[in-house]
């Protein structure tokens, strides 16, 4: 029988006992470390259970097997912590960043995300990651000393910077913040917690975005046969895809459709991963680091894909892209839905008092950006379906998004 290898703790990973601490000091748990702490917060966190109804591509009742937001989140976690796992990284850590990389995204997936960024346009534009950030250190409100779930900093940082630095040493926003500034509400989080913007994240970070990536790619292939808008003969002419149907009929014939979608989708994600740790690992024993600190500190992310893998992924992006994101029955769907996100927004401008009074209060508590900002939060807080309850109480007509 096969046992799994254990592989030692690497002396680049984040230690949960050393971690640099939260911004409001708590007493050491005993019987969890502070990473696993975040971990729990997180799964606890009504954000987190919101994730259930929020679309990742297709609405909510469109049928009880395709992924939500929260199903999403679950198997980035799972595959996380395998990353995790065989490089010697601390998994608590990697779960606990791939739990949360999606709370703030608003219902409608990406269609929400841009109606809000429009909305918004006058005051620094919607960002689902900064979002996420304001969810977690500012919306939930589960504890009597502070807002938030008051979170490591090791745990804000990978959230903020999973994808690479968001300025220069000089401060200056880089990457997709060059044109239009670091998000607002990063900003403000920067006044009482520096997240040293301009650094790398951790390994864990790294290795957690990487995981969302493999968990995109896998289970959008998934969905979209599941749909119809795709047969496995089209995925035929993706190479790595073409591969391993080649090996699955090898090896065990023509299955069925489903256990062969099953298959194909099982050995992407195994092939991802064994590249993923092969490539890493690679980057990690050229570097050479002897603490996390100097992962951040690298010239380059040391989590990542192989020249090979990276081609790959991009043909399974460029394949699904017209054909599931661009599909023009998924097009629809999404611009009734980007409708309903605006005529929502503009009508809790207009009208505060149609909001929650709780909502209602700060919102005409604030100034005119503050405001906008705070109409926002409570949209990108609502799952689908409530959007679409909310949209028929106040107006005569609602899409159905079907």
């Amino acid at each position: 029988m096969a046992i799994e290898a254990v592989v030692a703790r690497a002396p680049y990973a984040s230690v949960p006992g050393a971690s640099r601490g939260r911004v409001h000091a708590e007493a050491v748990s005993p019987t969890r470390n502070a990473f696993r702490r975040d971990c729990d917060r997180i799964i606890h966190a009504t954000a987190f259970r919101r994730l259930a109804y929020k679309t990742q591509v297709f609405v909510f009742h469109e049928g009880d097997h395709f992924r939500t937001r929260l199903t999403h989140t679950l198997e980035v976690a799972q595959i996380a912590r395998s990353l995790a796992r065989a490089l010697g990284l601390d998994e608590d850590l990697a779960e606990a960043l791939a739990l949360a990389h999606d709370l703030g995204h608003p219902p409608f997936g990406h269609a929400g995300e841009r109606a809000l960024d429009g909305c918004l346009e006058a005051c620094g534009g919607f960002d689902h990651n900064a979002q996420t950030l304001r969810v977690v250190t500012a919306l939930e409100r589960r504890y009597p000393a502070f807002d938030g779930l008051n979170l490591c900093w090791e745990t804000l940082e990978g959230l903020v910077k999973h994808n690479g630095p968001l300025t220069g040493p000089d401060g200056r926003p880089v990457g997709r913040y060059r044109d239009r500034g670091v998000a607002h509400a990063i900003q403000v989080h920067g006044r009482v917690q520096d997240l040293e913007l301009w650094s790398f994240a951790s390994a864990e970070a790294q290795v957690a975005a990487i995981a969302d990536d493999i968990a995109y790619d896998a289970h959008d292939i998934d969905d979209g046969l599941r749909a119809g808008l795709f047969t496995l003969d089209d995925l035929a002419g993706v190479p790595l895809v073409r591969d391993l149907l080649d090996d699955i009929r090898r090896q065990d014939g023509e299955l069925e459709p489903a256990r062969m979608v099953h298959e194909l989708v099982r050995r992407l994600i195994t092939r991802m991963i064994e590249d993923v740790i092969a490539e890493t690992g690679a980057r990690l024993r050229a570097l050479a680091p002897r603490s996390a600190d100097d992962v951040r500190h690298a010239a380059g992310p040391v989590g990542g894909f192989s020249f090979a893998m990276a081609a790959a992924d991009r043909a399974i992006k460029g394949f699904l892209y017209p054909r599931m994101y661009r599909h023009v029955r998924i097009m629809r769907i999404m611009g009734d839905a980007e409708r309903v996100v605006r005529a929502l927004f503009a009508r809790y401008a207009e009208r505060p008092d149609d909001m929650p009074l709780e909502w209602a209060q700060t919102v005409e508590a604030g100034d005119a950006p503050e405001r906008l900002r705070r109409i926002a939060d409570f949209i990108a807080g609502m799952t689908d379906r409530y959007a679409l309850m909310e949209h028929a109480r106040l107006f005569d007509s609602t899409p159905e998004l079907r």
